[in-house]
């Protein structure tokens, strides 16, 4: 019989088990979970094992390959090792989601066995093979450079001592629970007598579905499969628009390649497999639309019976044909940005249990209130009978807005009457999920001889995909920031949101922004040249103070900080004269007339304050920025405070975590209701204080696009941002400055995280990554052909942080999350122009050292 060794006790595997992978063992089999499947390809990492010592990518070994050999997981590791690898990358700040980290304290450990005294680069190249999206790698190096230093007994692990209020860097609640692996994310969840799910996609992008035969599927024992005619509720759903179909039903058409056309539940997850691959479809195809101008030529299929225009976005402000003929320089450019995939580190997994005659939904998604909301439609169930909870998240971006596998694992729950756990696949997360809309802009920008500008004209169009999704909203970002941070007295700016066969395509950190201000940038730099003057100047000479007029009409205000982070970067930019620079403006929350509300309740429990709010956390820290605001307004130990999140049954709606809002918008709820609490602690005692509970709420009011009012208030705060990039001899980059308006700093550790991260991931939209879409077909199938960053490409980091301070707003939180990764990819190409002397019109950059022709 096969044997081995794991975490220090022998194993034997039973004959059927033996054509797993060990991941597979570790989880269905051990129940050992630190180790994560993120790709099952060999490529993400995430379930990275120690394999007689060597650092080992768990999904590519075969058991048999394992006999008489010593496996090592981090549940494995020594109580001296989980001391020391939980507190230096709690420490350092190396954790965010958190489904990554397991891997890379594996990675570490199999380096550091070896080599107590590495070095960076020897670090880097150790992780390698471990990817993060969120960190940006810094911090994951400087916790394996702590945790040597540790082990080799020159500092020993400490508590923190602070008080936790703002500017402290007080260590995240969750930080040691996602380093140990004890940290749940739904996959994690086995429950007794559970199912697993399996969905039949569309076997192209556009077909017309004739029949759906699932005879041969229901023979299996122990098998359930469901069709759209089984939907007791709304088969139509979707985030804003009800356009995306639960199960496309027979007799329409399919919209893109990840269509579900039958779900189904087994046993085990080869049954179900074998169940879907059972089910014969009988279908007629059709030619796709891909592309946003033939979206809406005359004589296109409609995609939806009200056509191929989603939406469009207009902003008009002067004559601007009049001006720009007065104009000294005028310039007049096309711009495409591409596709990108979020490529979170944990695919979407969902696990629903009937309880009663409701059900509870595991989920890790962005808004559980919203969740639950769409869930009701689709159920045709009451909401107060769906609970939805989410676990840990492993990475979001934008991309667990909609629903994705909540609605197929609950509608299976309900009809076999049994826990139904429904997990993607990489390759399905790739086709399924929302991406980054592509763009195509046309920009016309004009100055005086001075360099002030004095018009702009744009033309957007970009495709959504086959659903809305968060589509209309993007472009209205995308336009009412395609101005950048600076001062344009005459506009004319349109945009057309289309629907294709394509992918669908919605929210993503920067929300429509990053695209519009890649051409932007790109503009200012060319008409810099033009003028005679150096981009810093020509950005400084225009970039907005208060009382100056966004494309919006919203007259800015005192907190505006974009000068200030020009200001911070002046020196840098005249010491390398070849360098890009790019500056950006990103609104925080909902704004333009949207209802946005964030609530907390605040109660006293046992002696110690809880926290309780519906806001999800998806890894960018929400917990700690709370608990410290907390902190800060009642002026009690740190260790006193728990924060509660996303439990639709115990916190209150807070609205989803997008649009940056969650720190300002939660943070200032959270706020209230403490500042109630404190008022009674002047009189009492905690422990008199018990049982009582306190409630928060703040809504951002705010007008809608266009409203016919004097003076129109959009958002309710921007933040503002510089960011620099310099190129070393061959190319590649070598430094990112960047220089923040955070409005104020609540915890530097995290706050350093995210924009680290987010200049990583702008990194790779402009240089690596390709998600590739050819005629509906999703060819990127594999999460290694994503093009993602890696510890090797990792840069030198330069962070100045700008704290106006003038907000009262939650002590003046500006949300840094979008923010953070507008900038980079315009930074870049700006460095490359300086650099060859040849501009890029397009995303990801042609012909650099990480993509040669």
């Amino acid at each position: 019989m096969l044997q081995f060794v794991l975490n220090g006790k022998e194993v034997q595997v039973n004959a059927a088990q033996e054509s797993w992978n060990l991941l597979e063992y570790l989880r269905r089999e051990a129940r050992l979970t630190s180790a994560k499947n993120g790709c099952s390809e060999g490529t993400c990492g995430a379930c990275t094992v120690l394999v007689d010592g060597k650092a080992t990518r768990a999904c590519t070994v075969k058991l048999p390959k394992l006999q008489g050999k010593q496996v090592v997981t981090v549940e494995g590791l020594s109580e001296q090792e989980k001391e020391i690898y939980s507190w230096a990358f709690a420490t350092a700040g190396a954790v965010q989601c958190g489904f990554c980290i397991p891997g890379m304290v594996m990675s570490a450990k199999g380096l550091l066995d070896q080599n107590l005294n590495p070095s960076e680069e020897e670090i880097k190249k150790a992780i390698r093979f471990n990817i993060c999206r969120c960190t940006g790698y810094r911090k994951i190096v400087d916790a394996i450079l702590l945790a040597a230093k540790a082990l080799r007994g020159e500092v020993e692990p400490e508590e923190y001592k602070g008080n936790g209020g703002l500017g402290e860097r007080l260590i995240r609640q969750d930080a040691a629970p996602k380093v140990l692996g004890t940290a749940e994310y739904v996959d994690d969840l086995f429950l007794p007598g559970m199912l697993y799910a399996k969905v039949l996609r569309a076997p192209k992008p556009r077909v017309l579905v004739k029949n759906i035969d699932t005879s041969k599927a229901k023979e299996l024992p122990g098998v359930t499969v469901l069709t759209a005619e089984d939907v007791p509720g709304q088969n139509y759903q979707g985030y804003i628009f009800h356009d995306w179909p639960t199960m496309v039903p027979v007799g329409e058409e399919t919209r893109y390649v990840g269509d579900a056309l039958a779900i189904v539940a087994a046993p085990t997850p080869e049954e179900a497999e074998r169940a879907r691959d059972l089910i014969e479809v009988d279908y007629e195809e059709l030619e796709p639309v891909t592309g946003p101008k033939e979206a809406l030529a005359e004589g296109a299929p409609k995609i939806h019976t009200k056509g191929n225009l989603l939406s469009s976005t207009s902003l008009k402000r002067g004559d601007v044909d009049e001006v720009l003929a007065q104009c000294a320089h005028v310039v007049t450019n096309n711009y495409e940005t591409p596709i990108q995939e979020h490529a979170f580190l944990e695919p979407e997994s969902a696990l629903a249990v009937p309880e009663g005659d409701g059900i509870t939904v595991y989920v890790g998604t962005q808004s559980v209130h919203h969740d639950r909301q769409t869930l009701a439609l689709v159920l045709g169930m009451p909401e107060e009978k769906i609970r939805v909870i989410n676990k840990f998240v492993g990475g979001g971006f934008g991309g667990k807005e909609d629903l994705s596998v909540q609605h197929h694992a609950a509608l299976l729950a309900l009809a076999t009457g049994k826990p139904v756990k429904l997990t993607l696949t990489r390759e399905e997360s790739l086709k399924v999920h929302p991406k980054r809309h592509p763009m195509i802009m046309e920009l016309t920008t004009g100055c005086d001889e001075e360099g002030k500008l004095l018009a702009m004209k744009a033309e957007i169009y970009f495709d959504t995909g086959a659903y809305a999704s968060l589509g209309a909203p993007v472009l209205q970002r995308a336009c009412t920031h395609a101005t950048g941070p600076y001062s344009i007295p005459n506009i004319d700016i349109v945009g057309y949101g289309c629907y294709t066969n394509n992918p669908p395509a919605g929210a993503f950190r920067g929300f429509g922004v990053t695209q519009s201000n890649f051409a932007m940038e790109s503009q200012m730099d060319i008409l810099a040249d033009l003028v005679g003057i150096s981009p810093w100047e020509i950005r400084f000479r225009n970039a907005l103070r208060p009382g100056d007029k966004l494309a919006t009409g919203q007259t800015v205000g005192e907190d505006v900080g974009i000068v200030e982070t020009l200001l911070a970067v002046k020196e840098i930019c005249e010491q390398n004269p070849k360098a890009g620079i790019a500056c950006a403006m990103k609104n925080v929350g909902l704004g333009v007339g949207n209802p946005d509300t964030g609530r907390s309740v605040v109660a006293v429990e046992n002696g110690r304050v809880k926290v309780y709010t519906g806001a999800a956390c998806i890894g960018q820290g929400l917990a700690v920025v709370l608990q410290q605001v907390a902190c800060e307004t009642l002026g009690i130990d740190h260790e006193l405070i728990d924060v509660i999140l996303a439990d639709t049954a115990l916190t209150p709606d807070s609205g989803s975590t997008t649009a940056s809002r969650q720190s300002l918008f939660t943070g200032e709820a959270v706020r209230r209701a403490a500042a109630q609490l404190a008022e009674d602690l002047k009189t009492h005692s905690l422990a008199e204080l018990e049982g009582k509970r306190y409630e928060g709420e703040y809504l951002g009011a705010t007008d809608p696009l266009n409203a016919p009012v004097d003076e129109p208030k959009t958002h309710v705060s921007y933040g503002y941002a510089t960011q620099v990039c310099i190129l070393d001899e061959e190319g590649r980059v070598k430094k990112i400055v960047a220089a923040h308006d955070v409005g104020r700093v609540i915890n530097p550790t995290t706050l350093e995280g995210q924009l680290q991260g987010g200049i990583v991931m702008a990194m790779g939209l402009a240089l690596t990554e390709n998600y590739v879409v050819e005629n509906g077909e999703v060819k990127t199938t594999k999460f290694g052909r994503l093009g993602l960053m890696r510890a090797t490409d990792m840069p030198e980091f330069e962070l100045i942080l700008i704290e106006p301070r003038k907000s009262s707003l939650a002590y003046g939180i500006k949300g840094v999350g979008e923010i953070a990764s507008i900038p980079g990819a315009s930074a870049i190409a700006n460095a490359y122009a300086k650099f060859d002397g040849k501009r890029r019109f397009s995303l990801p950059l042609a012909d650099t050292p990480y993509r040669k022709k």
